[in-house]
């Protein structure tokens, strides 16, 4: 007779091993169920109000639920936190947006999460650069330099794609490395859009 895995010891190992998001798969190798007995755990305590499904084949524990952050990163890959939501967490935009922006090289999409939307814009893959680990208390996750977030937002105002904003605060950046990162986007109205900026 096959006894279920304890809900509390599938929780407690997930947080001592550190792994907020997970797969059907990576779940099942953790504990060693087969895939029938993880889509029934998952399923039943996804019911019962201890997990969350992201998106198909994607869970987080409900009780120890990970960061928007870590969220952004995991749940479309590859992905890095940039545009608005980078900017605004440098302090170069005055105010975090509602929504969370990142980059992507697979096609743009958006998602909403627990009342939360994420929104993934795809850029060329010799873009996909210029991001780093970023560690915030107990979570990490990948997010553009100030330079390069900055870089992928003018250029998706540069092709009309995005609104400028009046109200960024640059007296902080690299101008020199603002300025590599947007060569890589080969746009003369984005090399404009930087060279007037106060």
């Amino acid at each position: 007779m096959y006894t279920l895995l304890k809900p509390l010891l599938a929780r407690e190992q997930l947080v001592e091993k550190g792994i907020k998001i997970f797969t059907p798969l990576e779940f099942s190798q953790i504990f060693s169920l087969s895939n029938h007995k993880t889509k029934y755990f998952l399923k039943r305590f996804t019911q019962e109000g201890l997990l969350t499904h992201l998106k198909k084949g994607l869970y987080f524990l409900k009780t120890d639920a990970p960061t928007e952050e870590e969220i952004a990163n995991r749940l479309y890959k590859p992905s890095y936190l940039s545009f608005e939501y980078a900017l605004a967490y440098y302090n170069i935009l005055p105010e975090m947006p509602y929504i969370v922006t990142s980059a992507t090289t697979k096609p743009t999409r958006v998602f909403s999460v627990d009342h939360k939307t994420l929104s993934y814009f795809k850029i060329k893959k010799s873009a996909y650069t210029g991001y780093v680990l970023t560690k915030r208390g107990e979570s990490s996750f990948l997010i553009a330099e100030p330079e390069k977030a900055l870089a992928d937002y003018l250029y998706f105002v540069a092709i009309g794609k995005k609104p400028f904003s009046e109200r960024l605060n640059v007296s902080s950046l690299n101008k020199g490395k603002l300025l590599k990162y947007s060569s890589i986007y080969n746009r003369s109205k984005l090399t404009q859009l930087i060279k007037n900026l106060k």
